[in-house]
């Protein structure tokens, strides 16, 4: 038998080792705390910075419905801040001819009144009976959208209190803000629609403490002499509403069928409120 060269044997040893050598090397990046920790650490500090978006606190602006006059559109837009109107303006009114002129002088008092008085309930200026009707229109419309947006607002906050605050405090803060919600009981409803000879008439109001606050007429007989008719009677009709607080109103003079159907869509609407 013949014997194994020394030096056969040297190399072989050597290759072994440098085999050896290579495999830990491959094997060490895996094992590397340092590695594992730059892989799976990164991904959470992004997740815990991201942005959460935040709730305003009564405040910012507010376009209401654009309302269709005889002399063209009329669209209000509101600032509000802590839920009280500190600015309005018309973004859309009647322009061309003696509009232009109308408006130029109408306008500027109306969003003066709507400022002042914090509500719909303005009057109409002279001279500019269908730009200051369609004014009060759309400016309810943007008050109605500030109410169900503090309504909306406070039944979260009412949410939020019970979650955190345990089962009391559930029952207690939470059904109390869902139900102060509406701006502390405030209420708008509209009547049903009231058909008379010369067309349908429907009345919304905005009830607040068990009170009429607003009254406004949403369908009102149109067309020939009952655009004057109507101009001249639902600006009356709206003013007695609140100042009455119930249906039981007086007629107004030349305008028998539109105070009529005034009344009777009121009263559907002071049923829902369930006065």
């Amino acid at each position: 038998m013949r014997k194994s060269h020394p030096v056969r044997r040297a190399v072989l040893a050597g290759a072994a080792t440098v085999s050896g050598i290579v495999l830990l090397l491959s094997l060490k990046p895996a094992s590397d705390p340092g590695s594992a920790s730059a892989a799976g650490g990164a991904a959470p500090p992004a997740a815990a910075q991201s942005p959460q978006g935040g709730r305003g606190a009564g405040s910012g602006t507010v376009t209401g419905d654009a309302a269709d006059t005889q002399y063209g559109p009329v669209q209000v837009r509101l600032t509000v801040s802590g839920g009280k109107i500190t600015g309005a303006e018309a973004v859309r009114a009647p322009k061309g001819g003696q509009s232009d002129q109308v408006t130029a002088d109408a306008v500027p008092k109306l969003n003066q009144a709507a400022v002042s008085t914090g509500t719909a309930d303005i009057d109409a200026v002279s001279g500019a009976t269908y730009t200051s009707a369609g004014y009060v229109k759309s400016l309810q419309s943007a008050l109605d959208k500030v109410a169900a947006a503090s309504a909306g607002q406070d039944s979260g906050e009412g949410s939020g209190q019970g979650s955190g605050g345990g089962t009391g405090q559930g029952s207690g803060d939470g059904s109390g803000e869902e139900q102060g919600g509406g701006g502390q009981g405030t209420q708008v409803l509209t009547g049903d629609v009231a058909q008379t000879q010369y067309g349908p008439v429907q009345v919304r109001v905005t009830v607040s403490g068990g009170r009429i606050t607003a009254a406004e007429t949403l369908q009102a007989p149109k067309g020939g002499r009952s655009d004057q008719v109507t101009a001249d009677a639902v600006p009356k009709l709206d003013r007695a509403a609140v100042s009455a607080g119930t249906a039981d109103i007086d007629a107004v003079s030349g305008a028998t069928y539109t105070s009529a159907g005034y009344k009777q869509s009121l009263q559907s609407a002071l049923d829902r409120a369930g006065g």
